[in-house]
């Protein structure tokens, strides 16, 4: 028996997909469950106008506590380095053992920082966490995984693990945090950009820290978000804003201009005002990550963020990859985004130019040279 693509010898898990026609699409556009997630986006966004990175006040217990269950994570990814695999760009095999250590060890972590969740929730909340840091079987990453962390920071809120109080933490603490986590696992384990085309033109990764990255610019009175083609701006401020770390990011691992390799990034440095990018980030992100049914079909429901109700609705024809993604076959031209062409890692090919395994994380390191786009 095959269910969404997971066979039966899989372990059960407490969070399940149900998105598998443009029908469900829209169904959970609708939903609470969507209301929830758009919803704690904007308000989180409106926290942080005008806030730099490091100086979000005074971090609760919670946070605190938050913070320790992330370094243990990337501790888990320092003790297991990559494996020699030379002579290809894609991912590394060492990416499995860190994703299995860290579902091993997920429920541990969670009685530890997070005592106060009850033993009910722990499941839910525990594969949110371990599926935000990649995908074991192809070793990609892209939005839905990123969507996977907000959805475990949705979860706490809605258990009164973390507060309204704590919004400007939980952006630039928490989920920053879990951002310099991921540039170094995406260095050391080559993760690959998960679809084809990357998560639209932005970074071949994230999304949210340029949505967010750009409400903390909103109502700077001297920034314009065409100080990102600045070198010394960049270096000077890249410290203190998410969107220019990102864009600092960038240059570090790609040659040439962001015109040719992130011509959206480039675009939206025309825009007049960071407020405008803004706003056009939050509806950007409603469109293209919540709005697209190669993201959505993998989004997990379960007790804390349920699934719409979907029975008056019918499935259709579907089937299976070699993935374990949902193809309607009535829908064509849609699932190459989801499971195009597989796109080698931009750390493996910054690396076979230098005798360093592995480069790149926030800042460029000496000695690696950016690439070209490819």
């Amino acid at each position: 028996m095959e269910r969404l693509g997971l066979s039966e010898e899989q372990p059960v898990t407490p969070l399940s997909k149900h998105i598998l026609t443009k029908a469900h699409l829209e169904a959970f556009q609708a939903s609470q469950t969507h209301k929830d997630v758009v919803d704690t986006v904007e308000e989180l966004n409106t926290s942080i106008v005008g806030i730099k990175l490091g100086q979000a006040g005074e971090a609760s217990p919670a946070v605190k506590s938050i913070l320790a269950m992330l370094d243990e994570v990337e501790e888990i990814a320092k003790s297991l380095p990559p494996v020699d695999n030379s002579a290809s760009r894609f991912g590394n095999p060492a990416f499995k053992t860190f994703y299995d250590k860290v579902q091993e060890v997920c429920p541990a972590l969670h009685s530890k920082y997070l005592s106060s969740v009850s033993e009910e929730s722990r499941p839910e909340l525990c594969q949110y966490f371990y599926e935000c840091w990649g995908n074991r079987t192809r070793i990609d990453y892209g939005s839905g995984m990123e969507l996977n962390f907000l959805c475990w920071l949705i979860c706490l809120r809605k258990l009164d693990v973390i507060g309204k109080d704590d919004n400007q933490n939980v952006v630039l603490s928490i989920f920053w945090r879990y951002i310099e986590i991921m540039r170094h696992l995406q260095s050391t384990y080559w993760l690959e950009p998960a679809g084809s085309h990357g998560v639209w033109g932005l970074d071949d990764y994230h999304f949210l820290p340029f949505l967010w990255g750009s409400g903390q610019l909103a109502n700077h009175r001297h920034l314009r978000p065409k100080a990102i083609h600045d070198p010394e701006i960049l270096e000077e401020f890249s410290k203190d804003y998410m969107y220019l770390q990102c864009i600092q990011f960038i240059n570090s691992i790609k040659t040439a201009s962001l015109r040719w390799h992130s011509p959206m990034l480039d675009d939206i440095s025309a825009v007049k005002t960071w407020a405008k990018v803004n706003e056009g980030m939050i509806k950007m992100y409603k469109a293209e990550v919540l709005g697209k049914l190669p993201v959505i079909q993998h989004f997990l429901f379960g007790k804390l963020l349920p699934a719409p109700d979907l029975s008056h609705l019918q499935a259709g024809e579907v089937s299976f990859d070699e993935h374990g993604h949902v193809h309607n076959q009535e829908e064509k031209g849609w699932s190459m985004d989801c499971c195009g062409i597989p796109v080698p890692s931009a750390f493996a090919a910054a690396a076979a130019k230098t005798e360093t395994p592995n480069v790149g994380l926030l800042q460029p390191r000496s000695g690696v040279k950016p690439i070209p786009f490819d």
